[in-house]
């Protein structure tokens, strides 16, 4: 492995010849194999070789993070000849960076004490709750357990505990959210979250019965809001902006036609793997973040070209089977949000003016541009994955043409 990395061969045997060398070239093979770059490679290897030798470390050697601190600070601060510029914090981050991601991968890290959280096995219970009983998504469970997390945690703030809550306790947790930067809308959701906790909590016996009832939302509009989407004009030209040859641009032309023609979300986009592609039945299948429905469309010429060139031209190779992956090492799936900049930047670059400028947008404008194209509420509905026609009409609210022709009708007769 160091014979790949080094052209020396005074500074291959020293890799080769320092303390744990096998499990050294083992990580360093686990990095190529996640595609980081040749530079970040041989830095990594630097970083290790000194870690081992710094630290003195054996075959049987497991090491804690507080002794890793304490290598990186003497190893930082010790006079080299060689990079003298760089700051002792920028070699302390990376000497620890390295060091600890080596020694976890080893199994050779121990990790710290962790701090027990007042009333987490609530939490941990309530979340296996609505994993397996409710059945909702990752990402949900997550922002109720944050919610619930953040409650009792000011409950024991205050020398309070969940056996004796009272209402008070409640309206004092949620004004002090409204004092923190919770908008109304927010705190409306805080409040159904607090309360499908408090429920769970009552048919557990953890609290007194009745709370939950008497807990009051900020006061939402039904349909207070306008979807908010840039005009289909706008939309063309963003998308006209990708039709170059740069490997990024042409990433991006898929993702945003996806998003534009397919009105889909963002975690389906991100979530999309090279099997959910039949390219003999040129068809599409999406699994929904929400209901996790199966939904297949058929696969648009467009779309289909834009994808066959990406994957043949720009598409990293890697063993991950995401369909798009990030173009910089290490060659992995985007996370929760990675993919949001790809629309955000390129909105405010080109000046489109849209109140909430990230990819929900154009599947506001997909469904206006429907809507004006003649399209009916059932067959929106169908194409955004909508169960319930309730949540399509919003749209009609703004079809200006139609409602422009409803007030131009001569009711005078009827009258």
């Amino acid at each position: 492995m160091f014979e790949k990395i080094f052209k020396h061969q005074k500074t291959i045997r020293r890799h080769r010849e320092g303390p744990l060398s096998e499990e050294r070239a083992r990580y360093l093979a686990f990095k190529v194999e996640g595609g980081a770059a040749r530079s970040t490679i041989a830095l990594t290897a630097d970083y290790m070789l000194a870690t081992a030798t710094r630290m003195g470390l054996t075959s049987d050697s497991r090491v804690s993070v507080e002794e890793v601190e304490k290598a990186a600070n003497s190893w930082a601060r010790r006079k080299t000849r060689k990079n003298p510029t760089a700051s002792i914090q920028g070699r302390q981050r990376g000497f620890r960076r390295v060091a600890c991601s080596w020694l976890r991968f080893a199994n050779r890290l121990t990790p710290p004490p962790s701090k027990p959280q007042p009333n987490e096995p609530l939490v941990l219970a309530y979340a296996q709750y609505l994993d397996r009983e409710r059945g909702f998504s990752p990402r949900t469970i997550a922002t109720y357990s944050w919610c619930a997390r953040r409650f009792l945690r000011r409950l024991a703030s205050r020398g309070r505990v969940i056996r004796e809550l009272r209402t008070a306790d409640v309206e004092e947790a949620l004004s002090w959210a409204a004092a923190h930067g919770f908008s109304r809308r927010s705190l409306h959701f805080y409040v159904q979250a607090l309360r499908a906790f408090l429920r769970y909590a009552e048919q557990r016996n953890w609290c007194p019965a009745g709370i939950a009832t008497v807990i009051e939302a900020p006061r939402l509009y039904r349909e207070e809001t306008l979807p908010s989407g840039p005009p289909w004009t706008d939309v063309s030209r963003l998308i006209a902006s990708t039709d170059t040859n740069r490997p990024k641009d042409i990433r991006d032309r898929a993702i945003l036609l996806l998003l534009t023609i397919y009105a889909l979300r963002i975690d389906e986009v991100r979530q999309l793997q090279l099997d959910d592609i039949d390219w003999e039945r040129e068809q599409l299948l999406i699994r929904g973040s929400k209901q996790r429905r199966l939904r297949t469309y058929p696969l648009s010429p467009t779309v289909g070209d834009a994808i066959i060139r990406y994957l043949r031209t720009v598409r990293p190779r890697c063993r991950d089977r995401a369909l798009f992956i990030r173009l910089r090492a290490p060659h992995q799936a985007f996370t929760a949000g990675g993919l949001w900049p790809i629309v955000g930047r390129r909105i405010r670059k080109l000046g489109i003016s849209v109140k909430h400028p990230g990819p929900h947008c154009l599947r506001h404008a997909c469904a206006t541009h429907l809507m004006a194209l003649g399209c009916s509420l059932k067959e929106i509905g169908d194409h955004l994955g909508h169960q319930n026609l309730e949540t399509t009409h919003i749209y009609a609210k703004v079809d200006l043409a139609g409602l422009r022709q409803v007030a131009d009708l001569d009711l005078g007769g009827l009258l």
